[in-house]
């Protein structure tokens, strides 16, 4: 594999307001702005002193780009039945809520945006390491139901290798562009850390264990016969406007999820009591690093950096510390508008990771 830098952050950054607005009205000159916020974002992660860096996912309308790159999907009623929650753990509105989720409704096939195009513009312009991130094929089980679903595709996992399979193609063809880093993110883990989703994702008929399984494998299968490229895989717990949708310690799933994916570095949310403790660390592989999510953006404060570093020497305990690095627990914008942050404290976040990955990772 190639090099794991220690000090990174997980992919989208706070959109600038004047972006969201030209999205909004759709006005011309649009590409001009994402343009002039992408070189914002990539000054914004080099002063930092990040080892890689993202276009922050700006030209992206949420962090799911699959919903742009592949045509079949329109919104029908239902959706996965997780509910946002606050940081006081008060429960919100249904994601999506009744009238429309994402839905796969035709046999996928590439849609007129090419979103490899926005890798291009970052290489050609970061002066650090760069990366590129997709939602996990497996992520994608979010997007088949039956009742909506089975006259394109009659199982899950038929529509889940169909996914695969696109893209295997857009790996290539980033790796192709000079892309060596590339990121998979996967809230579908999270959900299976909380007791109360299992139960519902359970009664709904859901095996959870068979499906793992074949997740695992799924997901695997995209880098398949890829060389010379790190893999890496975000395990995310909801992050929507500084909300959240699953909690529970990884004990559940790491010893089929953690020991299962060959992946090299695995990025972990462990910004607050939701995580658990660090000994599901023991289940990963000793070949992938554990990217320890120990800053949250789900709020603007700022950590404490000898607190930082005591809780990755506690890490370092279960784990060793060269199998260890650094980052915020998710992006800061995982969705358009963004999380209660403001670019100041992002920015203090991000220079903290670098900070304090250079004092532990001299």
């Amino acid at each position: 594999m190639s090099g794991v830098p220690r000090a990174e952050t997980v992919g989208s950054l706070l959109r600038p307001s004047a972006l969201l607005e030209a999205r909004r009205a759709a006005e011309a000159g649009l590409r001009e702005l994402e343009d002039a916020a992408v070189l914002d974002a990539i000054r914004l992660q080099q002063e930092a002193g990040l080892d890689v860096i993202t276009d922050g996912e700006l030209r992206r309308r949420g962090w799911a780009v699959t919903t742009e790159a592949l045509d079949g999907f329109e919104p029908r009623p239902g959706g996965p039945g997780l509910r946002w929650r606050d940081e006081e753990g008060e429960a919100g509105e249904a994601i999506f809520g009744p009238d429309g989720y994402p839905t796969v409704v035709r046999r996928v096939r590439p849609a007129p945006r090419d979103v490899t195009c926005d890798y291009t513009f970052l290489r050609e312009h970061a002066r650090a390491r760069t990366k590129f991130s997709l939602p996990a094929p497996s992520y994608h089980r979010r997007f088949w139901y039956g009742e909506h679903s089975a006259a394109a595709y009659a199982t899950c996992e038929e529509f889940l290798e169909d996914v695969r399979d696109f893209q295997r193609g857009l790996v290539a063809k980033l790796i192709d562009l000079g892309c060596d880093y590339l990121q998979l993110d996967a809230p579908n883990y999270g959900t299976l850390c909380d007791t109360d989703n299992r139960r519902m994702m359970e009664a709904r008929g859901h095996d959870l264990d068979a499906e793992l399984a074949f997740d695992i494998a799924l997901d695997n299968s995209l880098f398949a016969g890829f060389t010379g490229i790190t893999r890496a895989l975000h395990v995310c717990r909801g992050n929507a406007a500084g909300k959240w949708h699953s909690t529970g310690g990884y004990a559940t799933i790491a010893p089929q999820l953690f020991s299962g994916l060959d992946v090299d570095a695995l990025l972990l949310e462990y910004d607050s009591e939701r995580a658990g403790d660090f000994e599901p660390l023991r289940h990963v592989r000793p070949s992938t690093v554990a990217v320890l999510g120990l800053l949250t953006t789900k709020t603007g404060r700022l950590e404490d950096a000898a607190e930082v570093e005591a809780r990755i020497q506690e890490a370092a305990r279960i784990k060793p510390l060269a199998e260890l690095a650094l980052s915020p627990q998710c992006g800061f914008a995982s969705v358009a508008v963004g999380n209660p942050v403001t670019p100041e404290e992002q920015r203090a976040k991000l220079e903290l990771v670098g900070q304090v990955a250079r004092r532990v990772w001299p």
